[in-house]
Formats: structure tokens, C-alpha cells, sequence
């Protein structure tokens, strides 16, 4: 009896070509496109690899200026550029509302001039590193929230990391705690606007 032809594994419909016929070629359009896939691939593993955070940084610094209630400027003790610092963890009201003043006041009263550690953990959308600040042993941010001239930052369902000490300067209403009209800074510049820049001297 004669044996039936063997079909070839290339001639299925699944490698382009017709049943019992030759294998068509990989369209040209699927090789010029091999590259782009590629790198497709290798943007999409990147984005799911998770990114380490970055290091904190601490060093010790002299206060050379403070803006506001949680800007100021610092001098490395070892050396090198002036850095704009941003206390973490808290929203002072802003140097043109209702107790901006006496927020600046307290801080520069506090730690102008002073050695401080700072520890340092990421930047803000303005270029600030974002800082916690240790003077005499005390946590600056928590010293300011408590003594009612910041309000502790809050952060979805978070009341953030000074909650207890805006708890406590709640109920013995001391400083912007104490007034009917203090706003949260957020909610007074959504009212007013940023405060005008003031004048260089």
C-alpha cells in the first residue's frame, strides 16, 4: 500500500501557510517592528521593579536664615553651599495670614544662629529638602506644633506626625489654636492666592 505524504510542521495555518503548502516568510513589518517591542518589554519590567527609597541624610548645620514658619537656611557645619530647608511633618500658616509672623518669629527665636542636626529625606515640589530638625535634644517641628504655631500636616486619612502635639496645644489654646480665624494655609491660599514676595533690600 503507498504511504500518504508526510505534511510538513511549517505548512500548518498557524506558520502562514496553507495547508499542505509551503511555509510563508515573517512579514517584514513584524521584524521592523521586533526592536520597539523590545524595548516595550524592558520599559514594562522597569516599571514594575520596585524603586529604593532614598538614604536619610544627617549632618549637623548652623541656621543662617529663616523665611517662615517652616523655611529656613542653613550652613553645613563641614562645609559647602547654603541649603534651603523644609520642616516635614507640618504646615505653618503663611508669612501674610494670621499668626505667619509670630510662627517665624518662634522658629528664628529658637534656632537662628543655633547648631542643629538635620535629617534629611527627600525634596518637595520647590526644591526644598524636606527635614527633621533636633536642637538641645528637642524635635524643632513637634517644639513649633506644640507650642500652636504650626499645624501638624495631614496626609489622607493620616493626622500626621504631630498629631498628639496639636491635640495638646488644642486644648490649652495656645497660639493659633487660641483664634476664631486661623485657617490652615491651604485653605487660606485657596482664598487669597500665594503671599507677594517681599521686597529685596
Amino acid at each position: 500500500m503507498r504511504k500518504p505524504p508526510l505534511r510538513r510542521f511549517a505548512s500548518s495555518p498557524r506558520w502562514g501557510g496553507a495547508p499542505g503548502g509551503p511555509a510563508e516568510p515573517v512579514p517584514r513589518v513584524l521584524w521592523s517592528l521586533s526592536p520597539l517591542l523590545l524595548v516595550f518589554g524592558c520599559v514594562c519590567a522597569l516599571a514594575q521593579t520596585p524603586v529604593a527609597p532614598r538614604p536619610e541624610q544627617v549632618y549637623e548645620a548652623r541656621v543662617t536664615r529663616v523665611f517662615d514658619g517652616d523655611t529656613l537656611w542653613v550652613k553645613p557645619i563641614t562645609g559647602g553651599r547654603y541649603r534651603k530647608l523644609r520642616l516635614d511633618g507640618l504646615d505653618a500658616p503663611e508669612i501674610c495670614q494670621t499668626g505667619g509672623t509670630a510662627s517665624r518669629d518662634a522658629l528664628a527665636a529658637r534656632v537662628l544662629g543655633q547648631v542643629v542636626t538635620v535629617h534629611e529625606r527627600s525634596r518637595d515640589d520647590h526644591g526644598r529638602a524636606l527635614v527633621r530638625l533636633q536642637h538641645a535634644g528637642d524635635d524643632v517641628g513637634g517644639w513649633l506644633v506644640l507650642q500652636g504655631h504650626a499645624w501638624s500636616y495631614r496626609w489622607r486619612y493620616s493626622e500626621g506626625r504631630y498629631a498628639d502635639q496639636q491635640a495638646q496645644a488644642r486644648d490649652q489654646r495656645r497660639g493659633l489654636f487660641s483664634r476664631a480665624d486661623a485657617e490652615v494655609p491651604r485653605v487660606f491660599r485657596q482664598r487669597h492666592g500665594p503671599c507677594p514676595l517681599p521686597p529685596r533690600q
